[in-house]
């Protein structure tokens, strides 16, 4: 019933098993596991059931592989081990108690037919799948297990959502509906476990799509309450859609310009003309893009899946600073602001890191930077890029690959190819200072400190020693202060101006 090479493929973690569990107590590989050992998916996670001493089990299974024991659920006794096999991929093996009197009844109780098939682990061909998950899984339809799977874990609604989109799936009107009616139930599922499905759905390959299905089921409303109020708000030229539609292009392209810049090389999405120059500019920036794409803020999300909760709130401020003009001008001034408030309620709402909360705060505070950059004349000055870095840090990076998404998703399909290739150009220069001239444009070397600023010039402590040293360094990215004395001078003649009444220029604009 499984693929030839499943067994050997994942023959560490199935001979340990044989190993240290007693043959009287079988082992259940359940679930997802075998659902993506049917489909021939590289597998990074098991799950495994057992009917007692799943606790026991797990720390035999840590000892014999090398790996990390988690009593994830001591009263429920639910292990996890965590371990990196040979060729340095981290697994994840979770062992549970059946749920249930027997494995039947465990997998009759699961949310949906293509999870509810087990595999004895000393009878790998021999499927045992009570429900049809097979026949439904090549049919590519997404039943419910029994009337009550939602209803006992309204959670799995965004599962439902999840899998359909990853695997092709069609709901059936009977599913949708029962989707439908227990959606309104995620308002009490604790906030970790809503938080954590709807990474899984900013993880996919087409989260645009999730987005679409959640609308659709009533549970986006439930969970990004803030998003509803982007419908049918309408944005001037050369905006081609309205507020919600401009958000969901922005996704859709944010997954292709990660795609084209730091994924496999895509061949049909490199054909469009904008995807095209996207490479051509860019595509040198590759290896950077992946190094910095592989950092995490959190352990258990990826800065990828980041992007586009960013994207997601990144114009949420719109529908509250829509104005219309006497002339018939539509503006939204300040809307980044508002964004960042909205955001902010709902990732502390999410339980995200203070660190993720920050970084994507400056992501949607500042995504309109490179657009400025690229509508002002020429392309970004050295103070200019200076400014922009200082002011976003590492998130700079993301905003720059955010920015091509934005663009393109608001002209869409009238993207001038003039204005595409401005702004690439000033993406190509932002980038280029971040990693191949940091020192120089970016974060220039220290020439001189407070202290001896104040003894320099024999000035008191205060906010103006520190606004002379953003001064220095903002001079030292502009080419025009170069050692210890020319910081010196500089900084004198800035004192000389602050006591004709005007204070070291340190404006926030671009």
């Amino acid at each position: 019933m499984l693929p030839d090479h499943f067994l050997l493929g994942n023959s560490a973690v199935i001979h340990a098993l044989l190993q240290v569990q007693p043959e009287n107590q079988p082992v259940y590989l359940v679930g997802g596991s075998v659902r993506d050992a049917l489909l021939q998916r590289q597998m990074h996670d098991f799950d495994f059931a057992v009917s007692q001493g799943a606790l026991q089990l797990g720390r035999r299974l840590a000892n014999s592989l090398g790996g990390a024991f988690y009593p994830l659920d001591e009263g429920r006794e639910t292990a996890r081990v965590i371990w990196f096999s040979p060729d340095g991929r981290r697994v994840v093996i979770d062992i549970a108690l059946l749920r249930g009197k027997d494995l039947q009844e465990d997998l009759r109780g699961r949310d949906f037919t293509i999870n509810a098939m087990a595999l004895d682990i000393r009878q790998l061909q021999t499927l045992i799948d009570p429900l049809g998950g097979l026949q439904d899984l090549q049919s590519k339809v997404l039943r419910v297990c029994s009337p009550d799977s939602l209803e006992s874990d309204p959670v799995r609604v965004l599962r439902a959502v999840r899998q359909a989109v990853v695997f092709g799936l069609k709901i059936p009107a009977e599913t949708r509906s029962r989707l439908r009616q227990a959606a309104p139930q995620l308002a009490k599922v604790t906030p970790e476990r809503v938080r954590d499905e709807l990474f899984r759905m900013l993880e996919g390959a087409q989260p645009e799509s999730s987005l679409r299905l959640m609308e659709h089921l009533g549970a986006l409303k439930i969970v990004l309450p803030e998003l509803d109020a982007l419908r049918g708000v309408q944005q001037p030229p050369p905006h081609v859609m309205d507020v919600w539609e401009h958000t969901l292009g922005v996704m859709q392209r944010l997954a292709v310009v990660l795609r084209l810049l730091a994924g496999e090389h895509d061949p049909d999405a490199a054909a469009n003309l904008g995807a095209g120059l996207l490479t051509v500019r860019l595509g040198r920036f590759r290896q950077q893009i992946e190094q910095h794409l592989a950092s995490q803020l959190n352990p258990d999300r990826s800065l990828r899946s980041l992007y586009f909760l960013a994207a997601l709130y990144h114009d949420a401020g719109k529908p509250q600073t829509r104005t219309h003009e006497q002339d018939g001008q539509i503006h939204f001034y300040e809307h980044e602001r508002f964004s960042v408030r909205l955001f902010s309620a709902r990732a502390h709402a999410l339980r995200l890191s203070s660190q993720e909360i920050e970084r994507l705060g400056t992501i949607i505070r500042h995504h309109m930077r490179p657009l400025w950059l690229a509508n002002s004349e020429g392309l970004p000055s050295r103070r200019a890029i200076y400014r922009f870095f200082r002011d976003t840090g590492p998130a700079g990076v993301d905003i720059c690959l955010f920015s091509l998404a934005d663009v393109w998703a608001t002209y869409s399909h009238t993207l001038p190819q003039a204005v595409w290739r401005k702004h690439l150009d000033v993406v190509r220069v932002l980038l280029d200072a971040w990693w191949e001239q940091k020192s120089q444009l970016v974060s220039p070397p220290v020439l001189i400190n407070g202290h001896d600023l104040m003894q320099a010039l024999e000035l008191e402590p205060g906010p103006l020693i520190g606004d002379l040293l953003d001064a220095i360094r903002e001079a030292q990215a502009e080419g025009t202060v170069h050692s210890r004395e020319e910081a010196i001078a500089f900084a004198q003649a800035e004192v000389h101006d602050e006591k004709r009444g005007s204070r070291p220029a340190l404006p926030d604009s671009p």
